[in-house]
């Protein structure tokens, strides 16, 4: 495998920043160029590539980053975003990182040097460093379902902790007071998080610490998980799954359990994808409008490729609970 940007960067102790600079001979400091050079040398290093994406050529290419295209949620991002990027006469190249922070650093230098003119960050990206780094090269990047306040960058999101607060207070209304969630270790999920306990309080309902799971967000974490909250003394009568494959995960081991849905246990997801609608019963879940999001973060993103826009934007759309048959009064 040929030597990438990021190698460069690592074996020599630098930035991925200090490695284009080097290449474009911009000015750095006299040891970090001289052991930039000689990396490159050492692995043969061939940079050409990238240079040329540095110097202004564009290839109307831009590199699509997401989690995991096993998710329906993110596999329907996908194709929006390449319809749009289409419609607007770019091509997307699709790699799957599966929130590895190598991966993550992998894919970007590897996107670097195939001089995409652009990024689209989707769901959580671990490797924050990375994305510091590109900003300080200049390349155009916009988060999708995610922000980081600590980085310039322009977002497309949800307000999340609006979806959280709308599910806990909906399920509050149907008379729960023993409502679980079960999360990822996300920044959305800690934003969905607080706005559920702010619907909790909101509604004179104790939240319970012990009813707030982080789960790896595989199916058998995520039954495992339900499987500990339903053997509880007193267990919760509702569960708030914070993706709708988490959610249909808790049904299935729910019903394994002997619980009848929703009769004995309410169970909301998040997402609102086309599995949501093909469960039985159907899913209770938030819905995310990601036709206008995944349009919106394109073209923020050529906006900023093509000069048209300097300015960084975090853009804000609301989500929609939608009330189907997985949840009911509590009895």
């Amino acid at each position: 495998m040929k030597p990438t940007i990021y190698d460069v960067a690592n074996k020599a102790g630098v930035s991925i920043a200090t490695v284009s600079k080097v290449m474009n001979n911009l000015q750095v400091g006299k040891k970090s160029k001289e052991k930039v050079l000689k990396v490159m040398q050492e692995l043969n290093y061939k940079p050409s590539v990238l240079a040329s994406a540095l110097t202004g050529k564009r290839t109307s290419t831009i590199g699509f980053l997401l989690p995991d295209l096993a998710n329906p949620f993110v596999a329907g991002m996908a194709r929006r975003v390449e319809d749009r990027a289409h419609e607007l006469g770019y091509n997307i190249v699709i790699c799957s990182t599966d929130l590895d922070k190598e991966k993550e650093a992998f894919y970007v230098s590897l996107l670097n040097q195939k001089s995409v003119d652009g990024f689209v960050l989707a769901g959580a990206f671990k490797n924050t460093d990375v994305i510091a780094e590109l900003l300080e090269d200049q390349i155009p990047v916009v988060l999708l379902t995610e922000s980081y306040p600590f980085l310039s960058v322009n977002s497309v999101k949800v307000d999340d902790f609006l979806g959280g607060y709308e599910v806990a207070a909906y399920l509050a209304s149907l008379g729960h007071q023993k409502i679980a969630v079960i999360a990822e270790d996300v920044t959305s999920s800690q934003e969905r998080i607080e706005g559920y306990k702010k619907a909790l309080q909101d509604k004179g309902l104790k939240v319970i610490e012990e009813l707030i799971k982080i789960s790896d967000s595989s199916s058998e974490d995520v039954e495992r998980i339900t499987a500990e909250l339903l053997d509880l003394p007193e267990p919760p009568t509702a569960i708030f799954a914070l993706n709708d494959l988490m959610a249909i995960s808790a049904m299935h081991t729910a019903r394994e359990k002997g619980r009848s849905i929703p009769e004995e246990l309410s169970i909301v997801g998040f997402d609102n994808t086309l599995l949501s609608r093909s469960t039985d019963p159907p899913l209770t879940t938030v819905e995310q409008p990601i036709q206008d999001m995944c349009t919106k973060v394109v073209d923020l993103l050529i906006a900023e490729i093509e000069g048209k826009s300097k300015d960084k934007q975090r853009v804000v759309f609301l989500p929609q609970l939608i009330v189907r048959k997985s949840t009911c009064q509590c009895s």
